[in-house]
Formats: structure tokens, sequence, C-alpha cells
């Protein structure tokens, strides 16, 4: 089975993006899949079998629990048929990330521009003394 085949399915790619953060239980697994797609145990049972089938995904038993992780190789294969497509998006992404860039940049140069017109109110210039009406030089 082709990697994209089994990541056609929204429930495995589901089981991956929930493994992607770590090692899950079956049981918490389950439970987060049957809420989020309405279907039984047994459902979750039979996607998990076609991960580990397909090589997606590891198990281990730790007690009466069987503890699931990805196993990263596939979703390198995955990630290897794309290449000769990234041509289509990659250069708008390059382009994406120096407008991100500039907006970052544009920031912390208003940032550090706000920052010295704050400390230039905060420090005024001594006022002079009131003039003494009495006084023949202030006057």
């Amino acid at each position: 089975m082709h990697a994209l085949d089994v990541l056609g399915d929204p429930v495995r790619r589901r089981i991956i993006e929930l493994l992607a953060d770590g090692e899950l239980s079956a049981g918490d697994i389950g439970s987060v899949i049957q809420r989020e797609f309405g279907i039984s145990q047994p459902a979750v049972s039979q996607h998990l079998r076609v991960l580990r089938d397909a090589g997606f995904a590891t198990v281990r038993a730790e007690g009466t629990r069987r503890l699931y992780a990805v196993d990263p190789r596939p979703l390198e294969a995955a990630d290897a048929w794309f290449d000769p497509f990234r041509r289509f998006w990659q250069p708008r992404l390059d382009a994406l990330g120096t407008e991100l860039a500039r907006g970052r940049r544009a920031r912390r140069l208003d940032g550090e521009k706000a920052d010295e017109e704050t400390d230039a109110a905060a420090s005024p210039l001594p006022e002079e003394p009131p003039a003494d009406p009495e006084d023949p030089e202030d006057g």
C-alpha cells in the first residue's frame, strides 16, 4: 500500500497527528478518534492495524496497555513523493517567508523607534528656573 493511500484516510491522518506529539496508548487514541469521528473502538483498532502494517506506527506492550508511536520512515517516503511537485508551491512559500521577515523587521524597528521616543519623553531637558522680576539680569 502506498504511503499516500494510507494517509488518504482522515481517521488515519488524525491518528498520525496525535502520535506526532508522542507515544499514546490505544485507549487514549480510541477516546479521541471515537469522539471526533463517531466510530467504534473496533474500527479504531482496524485503523491502528493498517498504520502498523504499513509501517507508519510502532506498538509496544506495557503491561496490559499497547503504546503506539510514529515511525517517521514511511512519512519520509511520502515526503519524497512530493519532491517533483514542490516547484509549484515552494516559490510562493519562500516569498511568504520573505514578507513575514520584512514584517517582523518593520515591527522591531518601529518598536525600537517608539522606545527611543518614550525614552526621550521620559527624560526631558531640565527646565530653566522662572525669571525673577527683581533680578535685572533675568530681565
